[in-house]
């Protein structure tokens, strides 16, 4: 078995959301005040945002419980993302986390400052 051979356990299939409409987003920002919530903005066509992605997947420890994870498709649905920068008032980025906490972003990081642990953090 070559070095390249070598396969990891995989770990469990996130339980993402996908984030489609702006009115599914106002509804998710809404929820915040009953749980956290998590947007992950990724570019399907970006090796950065895909690394972002799979590094958050691997590193990521929460519940369903605990927060909601949302994923948007910023190639499919720009006006969701547009959305999102006006109504958190977050610049947008790709890629991109933002963590909302009882209507108020508790979070936010970028391309490599991304951290699954981080946003766990910020919830506490």
């Amino acid at each position: 078995m070559g070095w390249f051979s070598k396969t990891r356990e995989s770990k469990q299939q996130l339980p993402w959301n996908q984030l489609t409409s702006v009115d599914q987003l106002k509804d998710v920002i809404k929820s915040s005040s009953d749980k956290p919530v998590l947007l992950f903005k990724h570019s399907t066509r970006c090796s950065i945002s895909s690394m972002a992605f799979s590094g958050f997947q691997n590193g990521w420890e929460g519940t369903e419980e605990q927060i909601g994870i949302y994923y948007l498709d910023l190639l499919n649905y720009r006006d969701v993302s547009n959305q999102i920068a006006e109504l958190t008032g977050v610049m947008h980025q790709s890629p991109q986390i933002i963590v909302l906490k009882n209507n108020k972003v508790v979070y936010t990081a970028t391309h490599t400052a991304i951290s699954a642990r981080a946003a766990l953090k910020s919830i506490n």
